[in-house]
């Protein structure tokens, strides 16, 4: 199937996919998609919720930008949707500026998105350096985990504010109005969701697992049919299992706790409406932070869940800017039906590798099931209690978190420790947004100093009329510096000096080290001396040549 040629540059990947497709893969692509979508479902709540918005809002945010990804997408199985590091980021942006506007920065950070993507610079993105990845990640983790913890200890704090130190107020100050039993469900939830994948062992896996002695129990005792209810039961995923059980523990027992219907009233039970927001351009300059933000974010979470995809799935590998065009459509069509921000969902993106998935369609499978949830369930989700969502969010952040990588500092350079551990405090103390810029401006400042330090001027020999240096590495403006002992020696020998410059090793010239060349030129030519230059390579050769300097100096 070939695409139109005005459509050159957009290749989705389900084209490709659909072109080869046979029966057997859409019965795995409908049981991944039914498996992934019980999954999200809970997960789509919880985030918007804790973000501060509505649950209907993170499961609309699902299912549409969920669909858009899988139609346009560069992934073969990646599934799109709310994530939990976004969480910091809108509730952040809602209490600072207005649910309107994070509406317009969504949509914003969607052009921006497919401009990435429209312009190949996709692969941009991978230049983050892996120490500001895990910082931003270990602190939104921690994040997340504070913002739980009002609805896991059910206390009375009417709103929550935004920043770390004011939410430990807020915390500490209304410690008197825990509710044990939101306590109680939520730990319940927490701790069930740790031991439940552990219950169902494989038994290839370990012969002693909880699993293998269920399956020989219910041969022995009840047979096949009890054999298939074990098999079911070790399939179903434990934030649903905890969803379930604990909603209708609380619910039976009448558990006096917060639930979604009585915080938000329940879910509509209806298509969300299409609603245009107000627009200025004074808006959005005033959000240009948050949507740079949220863009880079997105790009960022996306590209590296999509990665995870293509090492766990063995298919084609994704197309970067093909998927960043994506999630920009997607996010700047799911702000007009009151949405959120949505990117790659690596917990949910798994889930649908490992049922089976092996095209784009079990991505929609999973959208046409939250549909139905909504349409058909939306009542039921009324009776949840929120501190059942904070146990799931709080196993989201553990997760979510790389804690192993503070263990592992002694094993990095000290430039990476800095550049962890400085994003890191700075995506907990202040916002994710001062801690990307931070961390990449001081990225940036210690790649200088690294380059720097390897530029390396030796002097290989000297005589009354002579003397010879050797250049090794890059000349750059972090390095010119490192030129002055060659401007020393020439202005404290005689008249007619004779230098030579031995370049070979010399990798690399920029304006500012040609400018300190010309110096050093036009140092030796006053004293009536010469400059001649040895074993030009490549780029400095074409740098000198263009700029004229070659013509100027002499050439071995």
């Amino acid at each position: 199937m070939n695409l139109p040629a005005y459509l050159a540059p957009f290749r989705p990947r389900i084209v490709a996919a659909l072109a080869d497709y046979t029966r057997a893969r859409f019965g795995k692509d409908v049981g991944a998609g039914l498996t992934v979508g019980i999954v999200a479902l809970p997960l789509a709540m919880a985030f918007a919720i804790a973000s501060g918005l509505p649950p209907q809002a993170g499961i609309w945010t699902a299912i549409i930008a969920g669909a858009i990804v899988s139609l346009l997408g560069g992934s073969a199985v990646q599934i799109a949707g709310p994530a939990g590091a976004f969480i910091v980021i809108v509730y952040g942006i809602v209490e600072r500026y207005g649910l309107a506007n994070l509406l317009i920065s969504t949509a914003c950070a969607g052009v921006l998105l497919f401009l990435l993507g429209l312009f190949k610079l996709g692969t941009l993105v991978r230049y983050v350096p892996v120490s500001i990845v895990v910082g931003f990640t270990n602190g939104i983790a921690v994040l997340i985990a504070l913002s739980q913890v009002k609805d896991l200890l059910g206390l009375s704090i009417a709103k929550m504010p935004a920043d770390f130190f004011s939410q430990l107020k807020a915390i500490g100050s209304n410690l008197e109005s825990l509710n044990a039993y939101a306590l109680g469900l939520g730990l319940a939830c927490f701790l069930g969701l740790f031991i439940w994948p552990k219950l169902f062992v494989s038994s290839s896996r370990s012969a002693n697992g909880f699993a293998a002695r269920l399956i020989k129990l219910a041969q022995a005792v009840e047979g096949v049919q009890m054999l298939r209810a074990t098999r079911v039961a070790s399939r179903m995923p434990g934030p649903i299992v905890a969803l379930i059980t604990l909603t209708a523990f609380a619910y039976f027992l009448k558990l006096p706790v917060e639930t979604i219907g009585t915080r938000f009233g329940g879910i509509a039970q209806s298509l969300p409406v299409f609603e245009l927001p107000a627009f200025s351009w004074d808006t959005v300059r005033l959000l240009f932070a948050p949507t740079l933000t949220i863009a880079m974010l997105g790009a960022v979470e996306s590209l590296l869940c999509a990665r995870i995809a293509d090492q766990l799935s063995g298919l084609p590998k994704h197309d970067p800017n093909q998927e960043l065009m994506a999630q920009g459509v997607a996010n700047f069509i799911v702000p007009f039906f009151g949405g959120m921000p949505a990117t790659g969902t690596i917990a949910r993106t798994v889930t649908n590798v490992r049922s089976g998935a092996t095209s784009p369609v079990s991505g929609l499978v999973h959208c046409m099931v939250l549909v139905l949830v909504v349409l058909l369930a939306a009542p039921l989700a009324e009776h949840v209690p929120l501190a059942v969502l904070a146990g799931i969010l709080l196993y989201v952040a553990w997760n979510m978190g790389e804690w192993h990588e503070f263990l592992r500092l002694r094993q990095h350079s000290h430039h990476y420790a800095l550049l962890m551990l400085g994003t890191f405090f700075l995506t907990v103390v202040l916002d994710l947004t001062v801690a990307l810029q931070a961390g990449l401006l001081l990225a940036c400042v210690l790649f200088v100093r690294r380059m720097s330090s390897l530029f390396q001027v030796v002097e290989t020999d000297r005589t009354d009329t002579s003397i010879n240096f050797q250049l090794y590495g890059s000349l750059f403006f972090g390095a010119v510096a490192k030129i002055d002992p060659v401007l020393s020696a020439v202005e404290n020998s005689p008249q007619g000096l004779l230098v030579r410059l031995d370049v070979q090793s010399l990798q690399s010239l920029d304006a500012s080290g040609l400018d300190v060349l010309s110096q050093l030129h036009r140092a030796i030519v006053l004293r009536g001396g010469r400059l001649v230059i040895s074993g030009l390579n490549a780029q400095p050769r074409q740098v000198m040549e263009r700029s004229g300097f070659l013509a100027k100096v002499e050439e071995l």
